[in-house]
């Protein structure tokens, strides 16, 4: 027996209605979304960074607060490296949101076993800094599957075997969480070095993410 919700309403002469279109509005903001995405690499190559994006799924699964946090570290070192594009949500109706419609675009970075030395995390409270420190003494900071999703990268960099231009959805360097979407410009390599690291995230995971020597606390100043 077929239920209301299944049946295919009909026209007088028995045909099948037509079903019914989005309308040019929803379809524009697709195209501007994506030309939005598409747009992203040209200004990063032009910084001379070495990351290209496009439209792609979101570097997390959960809903991001909207508020940046800056980290940093004298040295990174990791093996399976991918680097890709992509758009973080907020929650719906974040008081965060601003003009953004509550998105942002980020640059995803994947590595898949990561040690980090002095390893430094804070965001910005308004009047004072949450600051996370760890890895300042013999022990380095370890993680495994550590995805950064970043606006802002800075450091000396150094890679091993890299490849420049690969489709995400082939990575294989980073295991299964370092592939991005089919269609999206990417890049990986075996080894990934950077000294002086400092970033601007708005998410980051892992596998499992090990701090010895953890500080937490408040501050007038951030990393």
């Amino acid at each position: 027996m077929t239920s209301s919700a299944e049946h295919t309403p009909e026209r007088p002469d028995g045909a099948a209605a037509p079903e019914i279109d989005a309308g040019p509005a929803r379809r524009g903001r697709v195209r501007a979304r994506r030309a939005a995405v598409m747009a992203v690499p040209a200004a990063l190559a032009a910084a001379g960074l070495a990351v290209l994006t496009a439209e792609g799924a979101l570097g997390v699964q959960f809903a991001i607060s909207g508020m940046p946090f800056t980290v940093t570290a004298t040295e990174l070192n990791g093996t399976g490296f991918a680097q890709f594009g992509g758009l973080d949500e907020m929650a719906e109706g974040s008081p965060n949101a601003g003009d953004t419609g509550g998105q942002v675009l980020v640059v995803t970075s994947v590595i898949k076993n990561a040690t980090l030395s002095k390893l430094c995390q804070s965001v910005d409270l308004g009047g004072t800094n949450l600051v996370i420190r760890a890895g300042e003494g013999a022990q380095k900071v370890t993680a495994s599957d550590l995805t950064t999703d970043s606006t802002e990268l800075t450091g000396d960099a150094a890679f091993n075997n890299i490849e420049i231009g690969n489709d995400a959805s082939t990575l294989n360097k980073a295991g299964p969480k370092g592939r991005g979407p089919k269609g999206v410009f990417s890049q990986q390599s075996d080894t990934v070095h950077i000294a002086n690291l400092r970033q601007t995230n708005y998410a980051t995971t892992a596998g499992v993410f090990k701090l010895p020597g953890l500080k937490l606390g408040f501050s007038g100043s951030g990393c």
